[in-house]
């Protein structure tokens, strides 16, 4: 087999390669129906019984908690920027948003342009290179739910713990850390993610949500755009991405044979743990971005002394067969990506190129 990439891409990003290779084999003919899994009915039995295995497998991983329900929508997380308050902005209610980066900024600009927002914490002053303490939120009586981002992929920058909302559903948007470690979903009104990070590849977006929470969307919203409509139908109302949703069970089938979330947190901390050592131990030449305290698990940024010498690492990590660490455009600087299935030894050769380029300029 060729060589594999280090891929540190934020999203589409690595997949399980033993994922891959499983699909690989039953592409042409899955489980003997003499049929690609893209090319069957999504009413037939087999591919229902994928679909299912998905959505129970999902809420086995996070402890069979009772009165929650799997959707698998398209549209991208960004689409739930606007489906959120359009479901749940009903008259009279606001919207309360933990503004902490780049992608809680744009689910506050959509919610914006459907109802009454207000922002419950913010780590602008700090350029977002933090996470707000969330230890006394007041949360106003029409506050119809706190939504947050968990892990911000631009900044690097993750929640540790989150806060105790009562009766206000807390919702988060998890795209880029979803499934890197245990969290308690009842603490959770919803839970949502694009697939392309750490659960699949794009084209789908799961949610988690509690059943009364998605029961009851407002009649004149479009069929589509209805939670309602979409749990009382499995996410089958119209065709579904067959195929991502296939992918998405066979990496919950890997992260079980990693032996849970557990085992998959270890592992996360032991690959973030490499990558920040090496920068905090170069003396400077490196620099992280975000706080100590709210470092992600999942993207680690950081700079060099200027912008001509980072042209230059990123330039020689392509050549020695490095993806994806140049910085999102808005923010420039340097990031790797190391979600669930990037390897430690991806971690390991990019720790070995670090000190190897600090040797040649430092």
């Amino acid at each position: 087999m060729s060589k594999r990439a280090y891929n540190f891409n934020a999203g589409p990003a690595a997949l399980p390669l033993e994922v891959l290779e499983r699909a690989q084999a039953e592409f042409v003919d899955f489980h003997g129906t003499g049929m690609s899994i893209m090319e069957m009915s999504h009413r037939g039995a087999v591919y229902e019984g994928v679909h299912n295995e998905a959505s129970s497998r999902l809420l086995q991983l996070l402890g069979n908690p009772q009165g929650y329900k799997v959707l698998f929508l398209q549209g991208g997380a960004s689409t739930q920027f606007a489906m959120i308050p359009m479901n749940l902005l009903t008259e009279g209610k606001a919207g309360a948003y933990v503004k902490t980066g780049s992608w809680a900024n744009k689910a506050i600009k959509e919610a914006k342009l459907i109802g009454e927002t207000y922002v419950a914490a913010s780590s602008e002053e700090d350029k977002y290179m933090s996470i707000p303490d969330l230890g006394n939120l007041q949360l106003p009586d029409h506050t119809a739910y706190l939504h947050l981002t968990s892990n911000e992929t631009i900044e690097g920058t993750q929640f540790t713990q989150y806060p105790d909302t009562g009766s206000v559903p807390l919702i988060a948007d998890m795209s880029s850390d979803i499934l890197c470690r245990p969290f308690d979903l009842t603490q959770f009104g919803m839970v949502y993610a694009g697939a392309q990070k750490n659960l699949g590849p794009s084209g789908v977006t799961v949610v988690i949500a509690r059943e009364e929470l998605i029961s009851n969307s407002p009649k004149h919203l479009p069929s589509m755009l209805r939670y309602d409509i979409q749990a009382d139908n499995n996410s089958l109302y119209n065709t579904p991405p067959s195929f991502s949703i296939y992918m998405v069970n066979e990496v919950l089938r890997w992260i079980e044979e990693q032996g849970g979330l557990q085992a998959v947190e270890q592992n996360n901390r032991k690959k973030a743990d490499l990558l920040y050592d090496a920068i905090d131990n170069s003396g400077g030449f490196f620099r992280g971005c975000a706080e100590l305290g709210s470092r992600s698990l999942m993207n680690v940024t950081f700079r060099l002394a200027n912008e001509e010498l980072e042209k230059q690492f990123i330039k020689q990590s392509e050549q020695e067969g490095f993806v994806g660490l140049k910085g999102h455009r808005s923010v420039g600087g340097l990031r790797a990506s190391i979600y669930n299935a990037v390897p430690y030894d991806s971690i390991k050769a990019l720790v070995d190129f670090m000190n190897h380029f600090q040797q040649q300029n430092g």
